[in-house]
């Protein structure tokens, strides 16, 4: 066996660190001894009295320490004094970056701005594809057109702003995100789109879903004005057919003109058939503006019939409509009260002017189904 103090027999010594070990551990006992090192303080005040010295503040060790000029101490002193405090000072610099970076937003928070924006695009998104017509051309900026492929929206229903077009022109609804905004400016509602559909998220995060106008933006609120007061007509008309009945909410609705034209139109075409029980008229979108008509309505069946029976049948008939009144969604649904109600649904955008052509007759047909005396 070699002795445990022997050379070690892997050879040359090699370039780089030492291992460790307790071989290593061995050999340097069997080093001679090295002078211990200078501590820390001592390599200070060590720098600090050959500076003095080559500046004329300290005179040489070997002079007289009683020759010494009391300025010369007492700048010595001060001296010791500001290199410290530097010292000090610069620690407490060192602790408060170290405090500063510690307490700064990690990449992912500061990517929770980005996150948000894209949470936001989704429910826009989800949105669309479950209410706005799939015939319907939508304006969006890539990223979020991105987004509406991936719900499922048609890309052959897309017009990419910024890349394939500079306006909404020739959509029926632009989806306005901070890109857009920055894109048109003030011709976003002043001339493109002056209403918003449904609104999700804020500040510069904020998505809307805006109807285009495509004839500008005046001409939008003219036909909107007239086209609300033949709803306001037809609502009437409706609530004095003795085949309707409505619930209070939508009693006021009705009258007010907030309804979609498509709706009224299928009320009255059900009401020519049987009885009508209108329920509600949900909210189509959240932060709608306030002329937006309502595009849905929860109706139930009238007393002393089969409920689930009736509500199939109307489903049936109203599956059996075209286009503009073939409503794009309808399911019976529980609420929670517990009563069963079809809740039928159309289309965003809402067109404007179908009531120009059919008020009168929906009007006469109102008129025929009245009792005698109410005529």
């Amino acid at each position: 066996m070699p002795a445990r103090d022997g050379p070690a027999r892997d050879g040359p010594a090699r370039d780089g660190p030492a291992r460790d070990g307790p071989a290593r551990d061995e050999l340097a006992r069997d080093e001679p001894d090295s002078p211990a090192e200078p501590s820390w303080a001592t390599v200070v005040a060590t720098t600090l009295r050959l500076w003095l010295e080559r500046h004329g503040l300290r005179q040489p060790a070997t002079a007289a320490a009683g020759s010494r000029p009391r300025w010369r101490r007492l700048g010595l002193l001060g001296l010791v004094l500001v290199v410290f405090a530097a010292g000090t000072l610069t620690v407490a610099l060192i602790r408060h970056a170290s405090r500063a970076a510690s307490s700064s937003p990690s990449a992912a928070e500061a990517g929770g701005g980005s996150l948000r924006a894209a949470a936001v695009r989704r429910d826009a998104a989800a949105w669309v594809a479950a209410q706005v017509s799939r015939a319907a051309i939508v304006a969006c900026d890539p990223v979020m057109c991105a987004a509406l492929q991936a719900h499922g929206f048609p890309a052959g229903s897309l017009l990419i702003l910024g890349s394939s077009a500079a306006d909404p022109l020739g959509s029926a609804v632009v989806v306005a995100t901070a890109a857009v905004r920055s894109q048109l400016g003030s011709r976003l509602t002043s001339e493109y789109a002056p209403d918003t559909l449904a609104s999700f998220g804020s500040g510069t995060a904020r998505v809307e879903v805006m109807a285009t106008a495509a004839d500008g933006a005046a001409a939008y609120q003219r036909a909107l004005t007239a086209d609300l007061q033949a709803r306001r007509a037809t609502g009437r008309q409706l609530l004095g057919n003795a085949h309707i009945e409505v619930a209070g909410p939508a009693r006021s609705e009705l009258a007010a003109g907030r309804v979609d034209a498509r709706l009224l139109i299928t009320l009255a075409a059900l009401a020519a058939q049987d009885q009508v029980r209108i329920v509600a008229f949900p909210g189509s979108g959240h932060g709608a503006s306030p002329g937006v008509p309502l595009r849905i309505a929860e109706l139930t069946s009238p007393p002393a019939v089969a409920g689930s029976a009736y509500l199939r049948s109307v489903r049936a008939f109203l599956s059996a409509q075209r286009a503009p009144y073939l409503a794009s969604s309808m399911s019976i649904v529980r609420l929670a009260s517990g009563r069963n109600v079809l809740r039928v649904g159309f289309a965003a955008p809402s067109p404007l002017g179908l009531l120009g052509a059919r008020a009168a007759a929906v009007q006469q047909q109102a008129h025929r189904k009245r009792p005698a005396r109410q005529q």
